[in-house]
């Protein structure tokens, strides 16, 4: 290590301290100048080298050199004095030229290194494999197009004897010949079929100094010498199919003369071979402009058009495409409709969507029986939230009847006249629900439809999405919903184009989704997109005023099923009902009366407790690693099962708040339900904690 001292910070003193702070075996002991404001003073604050403005203060015995770059002789004189017998002064002029000649050293480095990064993406951007030996064999070329026709990495050859590693190269055999191997074919180790070029490389006096083997894979030659002795082939066929077909075909030339009509043609506009073949495009036109000339004049197809053709005037829809070869126009070709056809099949599709809407959504809130107080709150949020296009996210136990609120909400929008899609999340495999939920471009994976499909959020477009079961969806699904959620737009899968979508996204879950934020399973900013309006559908166990009028609902529904005429159920049965938990809510409860209503003889118009199937009350026991409830409640024996349940919860409850110290946000966590549900059992219960 070479210690240096530089006094002057002007300009000169700068660029030196510039360049020589870059050199690894030399260090700058220090920068002197008696202007503090000088540029050198300032960059060596920057780059930590010491500074000052009296150079006595730097000089040592160990300095090596000391460069003197203020241009003032008496401060030369007075270094040559005091510098120490070792140190070498060098003056600003020689320190100058040393720095022009470093300066110029970095530029011829730098330019060096950039036509070698020419060279080498020149190299391997050529789809022809290169290697290259020197004159004494020794690999020293490898293009990235060797790598992948051989198989070899040139990390592993590079440097190596040519005839050791690679010895099918025969580089070893034209640097002792001196002579040129050309067009040679040749199988390479991995059965590939080249054909290689390998000659010598010579410098001004003709003396060899390495050797150059330029190869290609021939495989595409071989398949394009078979296309081409097929030409014929294809060619017939391809005639054939046009004739066959039974959609009318038209094809022209690039002057727009008529090349090709098929009979199903010749039917459809009455103009025969004669009529069309050579003449120009527009003589099978009655009204309108030729589409095939328009297609030849601007190279782009046309879709859609109507026209007039042939002497009977036929209304058609032609569909013209241009014909490119090798970028060149040849023609174009059409494919002609009857739209009386078509007329036809789009009424019966409008049919059949007004059908299918209908279908779709088929309940409305009058559909949904509910008059506790919790169903009302539940129904004042849906009426308010269905009047927007609010994100909703239904959330309730399974069989509390989300999807019907999902259909009521629809129904009540004013987007009930377009689609309603419903998605069960849970049903459909990961692979699946994304080309199902999103579509899916031609040729994103084997046995993607031709042209691709529109996904569900596509076809759901200015209507309702309702997405059940949503908590069990992957992070990848997860991460592709909150984009349709943020920016209204979709990318279908294998495509890269977002499609724009309008819909309203109503979403049903019975997973603890705060749960599954904290395990990591579940987005918290798509829970945040999705929760803008939850509405919480309660239990049936939390409503048993409405017992009464869901059961003689429910009988009403299966009268006209099991063709029965079942009028109610008696007082008993109701009340053992009512005193069930029912963890399977409005389904379980819908089995139970299907299976008592089975059980009734036909001429029995009253369900009685024997008609019941057995049930039996299901204890919930909850468990938290932070609570545990050691109470014994004292009730009297008649007291009702849902009072006593009532109790037990609003017990429960309050000793969670009391172990959190009355933080709900951590009362909710360990209860297992959202703060809201937490606020409202609170009010509820009249827990004031």
């Amino acid at each position: 290590m070479k210690e240096c001292l530089i006094v002057g910070a002007g300009r000169g003193g700068t660029a030196l301290l510039e360049v020589l702070h870059r050199f690894e075996k030399i260090k700058v002991r220090g920068i002197v100048d008696i202007n503090q404001q000088a540029p050198g003073l300032l960059l060596a604050q920057n780059l930590g080298v010491p500074y000052g403005s009296d150079f006595m203060s730097f000089l040592h015995p160990d300095i090596d050199f000391i460069l003197e770059a203020t241009g003032v002789e008496e401060v030369f004189i007075q270094l040559q004095r005091l510098k120490g017998p070792k140190t070498v002064l060098i003056p600003g002029t020689i320190a100058n030229i040393i720095m022009a000649l470093i300066d110029e050293k970095e530029q011829l480095i730098k330019q060096l290194e950039r036509q070698k990064t020419e060279r080498d993406t020149i190299l391997n951007s050529t789809h022809d494999g290169m290697i290259a030996v020197n004159e004494e064999g020794s690999i020293t070329l490898f293009n990235r197009s060797a790598e992948k026709l051989m198989g070899i990495s040139s990390s592993d050859v590079l440097g190596t004897l040519a005839f050791e590693t690679i010895p099918n190269s025969r580089l070893h055999v034209v640097l002792e010949t001196g002579k040129p191997e050309l067009n040679q074919e040749q199988v390479l180790s991995n059965q590939m079929r080249i054909v290689t070029n390998r000659v010598p490389m010579k410098d001004d006096d003709g003396n060899i100094v390495g050797a150059v083997a330029v190869f290609r894979d021939i495989t595409e030659l071989m398949d394009l010498a078979a296309e081409v002795t097929n030409l014929k082939d294809i060619q017939s066929l391809l005639e054939a199919i046009i004739q066959s077909s039974e959609d009318a075909i038209s094809v022209v030339d690039a002057e727009g003369k008529g090349l090709i009509i098929n009979p199903a043609y010749t039917r459809l506009t009455g103009l025969t071979a004669e009529d069309v073949i050579g003449k120009p495009a527009d003589v099978d036109i009655s009204e309108g402009v030729s589409m095939h000339m328009q297609v030849l004049k601007t190279k782009k197809p046309v879709r859609g058009v109507p026209l007039k053709v042939g002497p009977n005037r036929k209304d058609v829809l032609v569909n013209v495409a241009p014909i490119l070869v090798d970028g060149v126009l040849k023609g174009s070709v059409g494919v002609i409709h009857d739209t009386s056809e078509i007329k036809k099949l789009t009424a019966e599709l409008e049919k059949a969507k007004q059908i299918i809407r209908t279908l779709e959504a088929k309940y409305t809130f009058d559909d949904i029986i509910g008059e506790s107080e919790e169903m009302r709150y539940a129904f004042e949020q849906a009426k308010n939230a269905a009047s927007t296009h609010v994100t909703i996210l239904l959330r309730g136990e399974s069989g509390t009847g989300k999807e019907l609120f999902a259909h009521a909400i629809h129904n009540a929008s004013d987007r009930k006249y377009n689609q309603f899609v419903r998605v069960n999340c849970a049903a459909i495999s990961e692979s699946l629900l994304e080309s199902e939920l999103f579509g899916y471009e031609e040729g994103a994976f084997t046995g993607a439809r031709r042209g691709g499909k529109r996904g569900l959020f596509e076809e759901a477009s200015g209507g309702t999405i309702f997405l059940d079961e949503i908590g069990e969806i992957s992070p990848n699904i997860q991460a592709k919903l909150l984009r349709v959620l943020q920016e209204k737009e979709i990318i279908r899968v294998g495509g890269t184009k977002p499609v724009p979508v309008n819909v309203r996204v109503i979403a049903a879950t019975n997973v603890n989704l705060e749960k599954a934020i904290q395990q990591g399973t579940f987005r918290e900013d798509l829970y945040y997109r999705l929760n803008v309006m939850p509405i919480i559908i309660p239990p049936l166990r939390y409503r048993k005023e409405d017992f009464s009028k869901l059961s003689h609902h429910i009988i009403r529904k299966f009268n006209q099923e099991f063709g029965r005429n079942v009028e109610s159920i008696d007082e008993d049965a109701l009340n053992r009902m009512k005193n069930y938990p029912w963890p399977g809510n409005v389904r379980e409860l819908e089995n139970v009366l299907g299976r008592a209503m089975i059980n009734m003889r036909f001429n029995e118009r009253v369900i009685k407790t024997i008609h019941l199937p057995p049930i039996e009350g299901q204890s919930i026991h909850r468990s938290s690693s932070s609570v545990q409830i050691t109470e014994d409640f004292h009730t009297d024996l008649a007291e009702p099962l849902d009072k006593i349940l009532e109790n037990v919860e609003k017990a429960y409850i309050e000793k969670v708040l009391s172990a959190t110290g009355g933080n709900r946000t951590k009362a909710a966590k360990i209860l297992g339900i959202s703060i809201r549900s937490l606020y409202y059992k609170l009010e509820k219960l009249k827990i004031t904690h």
